[in-house]
């Protein structure tokens, strides 16, 4: 018996689809059917995705999105839906983090990471989410009601991790915030779960495993490897679907074991 989860006439829109596993996770819902909503500040970027989506038969729109900006926030969720109509799933994914001890930590570099990974996911969540409200009461319209929030926080807020102490900070937040708004919001029937991906090599990180100092973390790890963006798509389709209605508030690693 083959299973299968359909994404077909819902809505996702994707936060730091650029690059990534944004861009993973947009083309990961395109492929189940979605049609998705690629944000970020790289317009150009954006368009190559959009480009690579279509060519593979999906549906994508570009809009631009500084998710440190309120305001930004506001007029992209708008010109989402103008454009595709109501946002059925959220990925809240962008995210930053600079390195350096504790004791060397200014307050830009603290403003800069809470900023994006904590302020930013909160008013995107809540911009989706009071939307999502809305149609749930009746008093906006939508063909589906409910939705599906998933905020991409990450193992080092379960662990500290040396030298991302702010970022380890930073995505424990975002994980006591996806329980927040679970206990608050899943009585409209908005399930709201968290991921917690352990080091997984991108576009960003890729010339780092390749160093001393990446070798040698590696060989910490449980299996000794990373993992590749493709290792979350099936956690991300099936939290992104009916099928996980059972599934609000979790907090689900992805990590290989490193954070046990």
């Amino acid at each position: 018996m083959s299973y299968s989860i359909d994404l077909s006439g819902r809505v996702a829109l994707v936060t730091g689809a650029s690059g990534g596993l944004g861009a993973q996770f947009a083309r990961t819902l395109a492929r189940a059917g979605a049609g998705v909503v690629l944000a970020s500040r790289r317009l150009e970027r954006l368009k190559d995705l959009r480009a690579r989506i279509e060519g593979e038969g999906g549906d994508a729109h570009v809009v631009e999105c500084d998710v440190t900006d309120v305001a930004s926030i506001r007029a992209a969720v708008a010109h989402a839906e103008t454009e595709m109509g109501s946002i059925d799933i959220l990925v809240n994914n962008s995210g930053v983090s600079t390195t350096q001890r504790l004791q060397d930590v200014v307050p830009e570099d603290f403003d800069f990471t809470f900023g994006a990974n904590v302020r930013g996911a909160f008013f995107m969540a809540q911009e989706v989410g009071k939307r999502m409200v809305a149609r749930a009461r009746g008093a906006a319209p939508g063909s589906y009601t409910g939705g599906r929030i998933i905020n991409i926080a990450s193992m080092a807020g379960l662990k500290a991790v040396l030298q991302i102490g702010v970022y380890c900070m930073s995505k424990a937040a975002v994980i006591h915030m996806t329980r927040a708004m679970a206990l608050e919001w899943g009585r409209f029937g908005i399930n709201v779960n968290a991921i917690c991906p352990g080091y997984i090599d991108t576009e960003i990180n890729h010339h780092h495993w390749q160093t001393e100092q990446g070798q040698k973390l590696v060989n910490m790890l449980p299996r000794k490897r990373v993992g590749a963006p493709q290792d979350l798509d099936a956690l991300l389709v099936m939290l992104a679907s009916d099928q996980s209605h059972f599934i609000n508030g979790a907090i689900i690693t992805a990590d290989d074991g490193f954070s046990l």
